[in-house]
C-alpha cells in the first residue's frame, strides 16, 4: 500500500536533518584526533570550514591531522593557500619542508622566526640531517634542560654521528641520566661504545637495551609485530658488533634472518642488506643486487633509493649503499649501469672523494689505467684538502698498471706519511724497478736526515740506516754503505752493523776491515780448529752421488752431537696370495690404457663374405635359397653360422637417433 500522507511527512521530515552545530564538529574533531582516526579528523575540518572559513583552530587542526598522517604535500599547499594563515602556519611549513628532505629551505624559514624551544629543537633536526654536527650539538646544549623532553637521547645521537663519541658518557653525567634510563638511550650509548671499539661492553648494552625495551613495549601493551619492528635497530646492530668482533656466520644468519622476516622499519632494513653485501663481498653478486634492488625507488627506471631511505637515512649511510651497488655491478660486469650510476653520484655528493674513486675503478675495469691515473691526479691538484685518499689510489692504480715512476710520483706528494718507513721502502722498490737509483738513494737519505732531527720515543733511524746500506752496498756504493755502518756501529753498537761494516770495508780497505774485526766477538767451538792448517787444505771434496758438503765439525769441550732420528722402516704391503720371492712375469705397462691405444693393438679384419648387397633383401635370400638346396641338408651348421653373422650386419644398417645432451653455464663472479 502506498503510504498515507502523514507518513510522508514524516519521512521528509526525518530526511531533511538540520546540519550539525560547530560544537558538535569540534567536539567530532577533538575525538577523532585523541583516537588517531586523522583521516575523518580532515574531513571533519573541512566540514568546519565549509560553515566558517576563516576558523584559524579548524585549518591548525586540518594541517596538523594531515601530517600525522604523513599527507605532507597536502598539508604544504593547505597552509599555501590559506589567506591569513595563523602566526605558528611558519613553523608548521618549515617543518613540512623538512619532511620533504628541502632542507635549506627549512632552515632559512626558521631563521625569521622567533626562537624558543621548538623551532630550537626543529632546527638541530634539520642540522642533524644535513650533516652539520656540531651545529647540532651546540643547539641541544643550549636547550633549556627541564623543558626538553628527551633532550639526553637527541644529544648522545649527535655526538655520536659527529665522531665525538668519547664526550657521550660525560655528557650524561652532565644531565644526570644513566644509560639504562630507555631502550632509546641504552642504544644510542652502545653505538658510542662500538666507536670507541669496546665491543664487548656494547654488545651487553644492547642486550640490556633490548630487554628493557621488550618490558616497557609489552607494558604499554603495544602488538607483538610492532615490538618486532620497534626493537629492529637494536637488531641489526647486533648483527653489526658480532661482525666486528670476527663472528662472521653469526653476522650473516642474523642479516638473513632480519630480511627475510620483513619485520623491521625501511631503515634497519636497508643497514642489514648493506652489512650482509659487505660482508659477502663478490659471493653472490647477482643476490646481492636482487636485494639492493628492494630499496629502490619503483617510480624511476635507474637505481634510486625510496623517498623514505631518501629522507631517513644518514649522507654516510647513502653513500654507502651507492657504493656497495657500483662494486656489485663492477664484479658483475654490467659496465652501461655502473657508467651511469657513477655518473650520478657526483651531484648526490659533492663534498666526497667516493666517486671520483668509483670512476678511476670503472676506467681500470675497463683497463684504461691511465685515463684513471689523468682524472684522478686532476682532482688530486684541484682539491688538495682531499687529495691524501686519493694519491694513495693514483698511486696502487699506477704501481698494478706498470707505472712505478708515477706511483712513486703520486705518493710523494704526501707529505705526512712521506717518512714513515712503509712508505720508504715503497718509494724506494718503485724507483727501483724504474731504474732511478739515484732517485731511491735520495729518498733513503731524505729519511735518514728526517728521523736524525725527530724527538720521537718510537725512533726508526736505525731500522733506515741499516736498510740504506744494504741498499748502496747493492748496487756498488761502497763508500757510503761504510759510512752508514760506521754510524751505525758508534750510535747502537749493532753487531750485525759491525759485521755489514767489516765485509763492506773489506772491498776497499783490508787492513781498516782487520781493525773492525778485532771488535767482533770469537764464536763458541772454534778454538780446537787450526786456522793455519785449514786455509792450506784444498776445501771440501765433492762426492759424487751426495747432494750436499759434509763438514766435520770439532769441539774442545766435548759436546756430543745430536743424533739424527732414524726412520722407522717398514715392510711392504703387497696383495693377497703375492709371493715376492717368486713374483711373476712383470704386470702389463700398458693395462690402464684403453685397448685402442696400446701398441699390441690389433683391429679386427671385416667379413669379406659379407659382400655388399644389391638389390632387395628377399631376392638375395631367394637366390641363396636356390643355389644352396642342395647342400642345405647336409651343410647345416654353416647355414647356422652364416645366419648368426648377418645380425649384426642389419643391426649397423639402422639410422642413429641423435642424443641429447644439456649444457650449463657456470656464471662468473
Amino acid at each position: 500500500m502506498p503510504p498515507k500522507g502523514k507518513d510522508r511527512q514524516r519521512a521528509a521530515a526525518s530526511t531533511q536533518q538540520p546540519p550539525p552545530s560547530l560544537e558538535e564538529l569540534f567536539g567530532s574533531l577533538n575525538k577523532h584526533i585523541e583516537e588517531s582516526e586523522f583521516e575523518k579528523a580532515v574531513k571533519v575540518a573541512d566540514q568546519v570550514l565549509s560553515i566558517n572559513r576563516g576558523d584559524e583552530d579548524a585549518l591548525r587542526c586540518k594541517v596538523v591531522a594531515l601530517i600525522k598522517a604523513d599527507d605532507i604535500d597536502t598539508a604544504l599547499s593547505t597552509i599555501r593557500s590559506s589567506k591569513s594563515p595563523p602566526s605558528d602556519f611558519s613553523f608548521f611549513e618549515a617543518y613540512c619542508l623538512y619532511r620533504n628532505n628541502k632542507l635549506d629551505e627549512a632552515l632559512e624559514l626558521l631563521k625569521r622566526q622567533e626562537r624558543n624551544s621548538a623551532t630550537m629543537i626543529l632546527e638541530s633536526q634539520i642540522l642533524f640531517r644535513s650533516g652539520k654536527m656540531d651545529a647540532c650539538i651546540d643547539i641541544y646544549q643550549n636547550l633549556p634542560k627541564p623543558k626538553v623532553e628527551s633532550l639526553e637521547i637527541n644529544s648522545a645521537a649527535s655526538l655520536v654521528a659527529a665522531g665525538r663519541a668519547s664526550e657521550v658518557k660525560r655528557t650524561l653525567e652532565a644531565l644526570g641520566v644513566k644509560a639504562t634510563n630507555s631502550f632509546e638511550l641504552a642504544f644510542n650509548t652502545a653505538c658510542s661504545l662500538i666507536e670507541l671499539q669496546k665491543y664487548t661492553e656494547a654488545e651487553q648494552l644492547l642486550l640490556k637495551a633490548r630487554r628493557i625495551g621488550q618490558e616497557a613495549l609489552f607494558s604499554d601493551n603495544v602488538p607483538e609485530d610492532e615490538i618486532q619492528i620497534e626493537l629492529a635497530p637494536i637488531a641489526v646492530q647486533l648483527a653489526y658488533v658480532q661482525q666486528l668482533l670476527g663472528q662472521k656466520q653469526e653476522a650473516v644468519e642474523a642479516y638473513t634472518d632480519i630480511i627475510k622476516q620483513d619485520m623491521a622499519d625501511e631503515v634497519s632494513l636497508s643497514v642489514a642488506v648493506n652489512n650482509l653485501i659487505a660482508l659477502r663481498g663478490p659471493r653472490d653478486v647477482s643476490d646481492g643486487l636482487k636485494k639492493l634492488d628492494r630499496l629502490k625507488d619503483r617510480e624511476k627506471q635507474n637505481f634510486h633509493l625510496a623517498p623514505g631511505l631518501e629522507n631517513k637515512l644518514s649522507p654516510k649511510q647513502k653513500e654507502s649503499i651507492y657504493v656497495n651497488r657500483v662494486l656489485l655491478l663492477l664484479h658483475a660486469n654490467k659496465m652501461d649501469q655502473a657508467r651511469e650510476l657513477v655518473a650520478a653520484l657526483p651531484d648526490m655528493f659533492p663534498d666526497s672523494v667516493m666517486p671520483m674513486l668509483l670512476q678511476a675503478a670503472v676506467f681500470v675495469r675497463e683497463n684504461r689505467a691511465g685515463k684513471a691515473e689523468e682524472i684522478l691526479g686532476q682532482f688530486s691538484e684541484k682539491f688538495p684538502d682531499k687529495s691524501k685518499v686519493v694519491l694513495l689510489a693514483r698511486a696502487q692504480v699506477a704501481a698494478a698498471a706498470g707505472h712505478p715512476l708515477i706511483a712513486a710520483e703520486s705518493l710523494a706528494k704526501i707529505p705526512d706519511i712521506q717518512h714513515t718507513p712503509a712508505t720508504v721502502a715503497t718509494l724506494v722498490s718503485l724507483r727501483e724497478r724504474a731504474g732511478d737509483i739515484d732517485g731511491a738513494a735520495a729518498v733513503l737519505d731524505a729519511a735518514i736526515n728526517w728521523w736524525s732531527n725527530a724527538m720521537t720515543e718510537d725512533n726508526k733511524l736505525s731500522v733506515l740506516m741499516q736498510e740504506a746500506a744494504s741498499f748502496k752496498l747493492r748496487h756498488g756504493r761502497e763508500e757510503e754503505a761504510a759510512h752508514l755502518y760506521e754510524e751505525l756501529v758508534k750510535s747502537h753498537g749493532s753487531v750485525e752493523a759491525l759485521v755489514g761494516l767489516v765485509t763492506t770495508v773489506a772491498r776497499v780497505d783490508v787492513k781498516k776491515a782487520e781493525a773492525y774485526e778485532q771488535k767482533l766477538k770469537p764464536l763458541p767451538g772454534l778454538k780446537g780448529i787450526n786456522v793455519d792448517s785449514l786455509e792450506k787444505t784444498s776445501g771440501a771434496k765433492h762426492d759424487e752421488g751426495v747432494s750436499h758438503v759434509k763438514i766435520t765439525e770439532t769441539y774442545d769441550e766435548g759436546k756430543s752431537k745430536a743424533k739424527a732420528k732414524r726412520k722407522r722402516k717398514r715392510k711392504p704391503k703387497y696383495p693377497k696370495g703375492f709371493d715376492p720371492a717368486n713374483p711373476g712375469p712383470p704386470p702389463d705397462p700398458e693395462r690402464w690404457l684403453p685397448k685402442r691405444e696400446r701398441s699390441s693393438y690389433r683391429p679386427k679384419r671385416k667379413d669379406k663374405r659379407t659382400a655388399q648387397v644389391r638389390g632387395s633383401q628377399g631376392s638375395v635370400a631367394r637366390d641363396k635359397h636356390e643355389t644352396g638346396a642342395a647342400s642345405n641338408t647336409s651343410n647345416t651348421k654353416s647355414n647356422q653360422a652364416a645366419t648368426s653373422k648377418g645380425a649384426p650386419q642389419n643391426a649397423v644398417a639402422e639410422p642413429s637417433k641423435p642424443s641429447s645432451s644439456k649444457s650449463r653455464k657456470k656464471s662468473r663472479n
